[in-house]
């Protein structure tokens, strides 16, 4: 017996798809796995990697890109594959939308599927010398500033090379898929998921110059904040959140482990990327 994770978004019309949903799946014999996200906001992090069970098939993400975010933190380092049903307004994340989450299903149940690997960044703080927190990300890690606080100061180092010091609201450091994220609002460049790079985009730099910039994936981005700064977040995913000072150092590196992404016959990046930024010729 095949046994499929559903994770769904904590929303009335998701609840219900979702009841359908594990109707059928009982009725073609298998096993399901059920769990509601978290409520919307920020958590703080925590060091545990894995929560779903090891032997799940797959899981089917009922939600936004959100819902989706928070499933791939559920997921750990496991190398269970995931596909997003769009119930959200954007869906970036999403493989299909509601109205054909039964023929994708049948699709992967019949093996009529293909799988893509998209990269994360392990990220870890460390506190004097001593590593205080290690997260994954899908998307990115997103240094800000709070609402009183100063322009933050962010020192930049690549493989132990000071590169500069971005003075700005804040800096993202996205993978490709986390370009059509928060860095794409920060005026960063679209890549596509296969790209191997890294993204350092600054939020509202003070000099115009700090530009977003790409560096390749086999780098590691060491970020400090200038003496004295204060009411500055670490953000992961945009789903958990870290207060750091001056005196925490962020590693951040490609991760050694993927997510695999569940695409389905016809499905082209290209063709979803126009539709979702509504480029001419689009639909959403």
């Amino acid at each position: 017996m095949q046994k499929i994770g559903l994770y769904v978004k904590k929303d009335k019309r998701a609840r219900k798809k979702a009841d359908e949903f594990e109707t059928w799946l009982r009725s073609k014999n298998v096993e399901v796995v059920r769990k509601e996200s978290s409520p919307p906001g920020l958590h703080s992090p925590s060091n545990s990697k894995i929560s779903a069970p090891r032997d799940l098939f797959c899981v089917f993400v009922l939600g936004g890109d959100g819902t989706f975010l928070s499933a791939v933190r559920w997921i750990g380092s496991l190398s269970i594959p995931v596909l997003g049903v769009k119930f959200g307004k954007i869906g970036f994340l999403a493989e299909t939308a509601a109205r054909n989450l039964i023929s994708a299903a049948e699709n992967i149940l019949n093996n009529d599927y293909t799988i893509k690997r998209r990269m994360r960044l392990d990220v870890q703080v460390r506190r004097q010398d001593k590593k205080i927190i290690s997260q994954t990300v899908l998307n990115d890690v997103v240094i800000n500033r709070g609402a009183l606080a100063r322009l933050a100061s962010i020192a930049t180092y690549i493989n132990e090379s000071y590169l500069t010091t971005f003075k700005a609201d804040g800096l993202i450091i996205a993978t490709p898929t986390g370009s059509t994220a928060y860095s794409l609002a920060a005026g960063g460049p679209v890549i596509h998921p296969e790209v191997p790079g890294i993204i350092i985009s600054p939020i509202c730099p003070f000099t115009l110059t700090n530009r977003p910039l790409i560096v390749p994936d086999s780098i590691e981005i060491k970020l400090k904040l200038e003496k004295g700064a204060s009411d500055i977040m670490l953000t992961f995913d945009g789903q958990e959140g870290l207060d750091i000072t001056d005196k925490d150092t962020i590693l951040v590196r490609k991760g050694s482990h993927s997510l695999n992404m569940i695409t389905l016959p016809d499905r082209n990046y290209f063709n979803v990327l126009k539709e979702k930024l509504r480029w001419s010729g689009g639909r959403v």
